[in-house]
């Protein structure tokens, strides 16, 4: 990173889910304050049901805070907007779309050129290795394909911070390693401000220039920042790479 401009500030942010009734109320989020800088990929780390979900979807306009406030470039955010973009755990690509129409998607609601959009939904396409598989329905592609055409279609809108939350948590351990080398390179060469969600330390050592970590129980509170200081691109079996995953995870006492 070399850019220490503010992207994102998250003030004060709690958020307490009530029942219909009212009567049980269910702290999730607690006094939370997050900055993060232009072009840094931070990745918030924390076990099950410990918040971090809901964090991201804060960030991202989807839930409403019950206290405090999100800015995005200095402007507080009050709903979704095409400045972020989100990958779900789950594929939410349209069964009925091909790739190309999955990833254009935005890019026509938007407005933009039959000609245009096709162009710049190529150039992701490609740049997430899909090349070739233009014309194939969801159906006919692996987990990680499906994840690939997610990420895809978050660039091609070209929004100012991308969302992860939990990408890769359906796919096999062989497939997942490939989906981080894929997410590394990618964000070195389309550089974003990305905040990625997961609950593997090692995971988040391979991809973070920072790491928070969430409490282990609701409501989740802050516990601890780690500065990644490690060479792009990381290798899971180097000394220094072993010797942060075990600092993280002897003071979290999370599991792998």
């Amino acid at each position: 990173m070399t850019d220490q401009t503010t992207k994102i500030e998250c003030q004060n942010l709690s958020k307490i889910f009530k029942q219909r009734s009212g009567k049980v109320q269910i702290p999730v989020l607690e006094s939370i304050s997050l900055s993060v800088v232009e072009n840094e990929f931070l990745v918030i780390v924390g076990p099950g049901q410990c918040g971090k979900t809901t964090l991201l979807r804060i960030i991202a306009g989807l839930e409403t805070p019950t206290t405090g406030k999100v800015f995005l470039d200095g402007k507080e955010v009050t709903g979704p907007g095409p400045d972020r973009g989100m990958v779900f755990q789950k594929y939410t690509l349209f069964p009925w779309k091909t790739v190309m129409g999955n990833v254009e998607m935005g890019l026509k609601i938007g407005g933009m050129s039959k000609r245009q959009r096709r162009e710049v939904a190529s150039h992701y396409i490609n740049l997430v290795g899909l090349q070739g598989f233009e014309k194939a329905y969801p159906h006919q592609l692996s987990g990680g394909m499906k994840q690939r055409v997610g990420i895809a279609r978050a660039y091609a809108n070209n929004p100012k911070v991308l969302l992860l939350d939990e990408p890769f948590g359906q796919l096999d351990a062989q497939t997942r390693y490939l989906m981080e080398q894929e997410t590394a390179r990618i964000w070195s060469v389309e550089k974003k401000t990305v905040i990625f969600v997961t609950n593997s330390i090692e995971e988040a050592v391979y991809l973070a220039d920072r790491i928070v970590t969430l409490e282990g129980k609701l409501p989740g509170r802050l516990k601890s920042t780690y500065v990644v200081n490690l060479p792009r691109p990381r290798e899971h079996i180097d000394k220094e790479f072993l010797e942060m995953r075990h600092t993280i995870t002897k003071e979290t006492e999370l599991l792998l």
